[in-house]
């Protein structure tokens, strides 16, 4: 005898579960109103429809049946809003964008009064994120357009086009003269200011470390440019980062580029056929870019 289908509606609250990371948050964050016994009823007719347990509850993780289920159905339940708008008329003025802070606020303000002069109803839902987060968010069509650091291979179905590769360079604070020795001057006498080590400088930073041998701990991890060089400028130590168009240097700090290292590509991301807002915003940012 064939498995039965499972019921439509019990998918859809899983899938609002598995993305929530719980049951509590699903029922504060999913577009209507239910209640957290109901949600919790019904989660457990599904598994018992389907005879495996989808996730554990405290903490809070999907096994990997869940997992598989999640990864079926979330391009279907995440997309409904999109395809909503298009079939309403709306998506030819709205678009979904994801970016570091940085790019919201220093280039895409000219990148969109181009494009709001050709369509004035313009409509913007703007995210500032990580690149990992970036990733996550288009996989589940929660975006049209992601703006981010890019270091290796984007995910399979993802389209890819690069904008700007910004030179690795190190923030150094005042007074600090520019090392003729190389890094590994700098290494002996300063602490090292840099992003988490999940972002992709300091990814790329660590992997030009390890290949020349050299050994720099991180004395302070902060997630911003800003603020890493707000901290360089008060002496606190050299920080990493690139070489940023559009990003004013606090005073009595330089930059120094060593020999040999790398660039990081800021590219522009997108999954499936590119929607015509979302091309013409990539065709500014391409001419943002290149000015």
């Amino acid at each position: 005898m064939p498995q039965p289908l499972p019921n439509l509606h019990h998918l859809e609250l899983f899938y609002h579960v598995a993305r929530s990371g719980g049951i509590s948050a699903a029922v504060r964050a999913m577009p209507y109103g239910i209640q957290q016994p109901a949600v919790s009823g019904q989660i457990s007719q599904l598994e018992k429809d389907l005879g495996v347990r989808l996730f554990q509850r405290r903490p809070f993780q999907l096994t990997p049946a869940g997992r598989e289920l999640y990864e079926f159905c979330a391009p279907f339940f995440g997309g409904l809003a999109a395809v909503a708008e298009r079939v309403s008329g709306t998506a030819a003025k709205h678009l979904r964008l994801a970016a570091p802070a940085t790019v919201i606020r220093e280039h895409l303000p000219s990148v969109l009064e181009s494009v709001r002069a050709s369509c004035p109803e313009l409509e913007l839902t703007l995210q500032h994120t990580d690149q990992a987060n970036a990733m996550r968010l288009l996989e589940r069509e929660e975006i049209d357009l992601a703006v981010t650091e890019l270091d290796g291979k984007p995910p399979s179905g993802t389209h890819c086009e690069v904008l700007l590769k910004l030179p690795l360079v190190l923030f150094l604070p005042p007074r600090c003269p520019v090392p003729r020795g190389g890094i590994s001057t700098l290494l002996e006498k300063h602490p090292l200011i840099r992003p988490p080590s999940d972002q992709a400088i300091a990814r790329l930073f660590a992997k030009e470390m390890e290949r020349h041998g050299w050994h720099w701990p991180a004395r302070i991890e902060i997630g911003a440019l800003d603020l890493i060089l707000a901290y360089v400028a008060s002496g606190f130590g050299v920080g990493v980062g690139v070489q940023a168009p559009g990003v004013a240097f606090p005073e009595g700090v330089r930059t120094y580029q060593p020999k040999g290292f790398p660039s990081l590509a800021i590219a522009a991301l997108w999954r499936g056929k590119i929607g015509p807002l979302a091309g013409q915003v990539l065709r500014e940012l391409k001419r943002e870019a290149e000015r």
